[in-house]
């Protein structure tokens, strides 16, 4: 690297919502990959809101982030569960189902796994 690099996601390059208006993910794209924030919306669930574009059984992605606000549960695909919230760091191997506990939209950094997350 010869210089600083500076990008917001309060202007992403791109923005891929999910189905049924349920949130999105912005982006923005660094030489190491792309670094998002998504917003999951009360309701969301990958299976309904994503599994539609991804067109795969389970989510496929494998994803490093830190919860900002809100409450996301995660199961692998072998029956493993966690519950994530605000000021957890989290990483998640491929094979999972997630979604929102509670009435709160659940807002997430990711900079592993967004590559093609929700890409149509």
């Amino acid at each position: 690297m010869t210089a600083m690099i500076r990008k917001s996601l309060n202007e992403p390059e791109e923005t891929r919502p999910f189905e049924e208006g349920m949130g999105k993910v912005d982006l923005v794209n660094l030489e190491a990959g792309a670094v998002g924030r998504a917003v999951f919306e009360s309701g969301w669930q990958w299976s309904k809101h994503v599994k539609p574009i991804a067109k795969t059984d389970s989510c496929q992605a494998s994803h490093m982030g830190y919860v900002i606000s809100g409450r996301m549960k995660v199961v692998m695909d072998d029956g493993e569960e966690q519950e994530f919230g605000p000021g957890d760091y989290m990483v998640v191997p491929p094979g999972h189902d997630a979604w929102i506990l509670g009435d709160k939209s659940c807002v997430v950094i990711d900079w592993q796994g967004l590559a093609d997350y929700a890409k149509r």
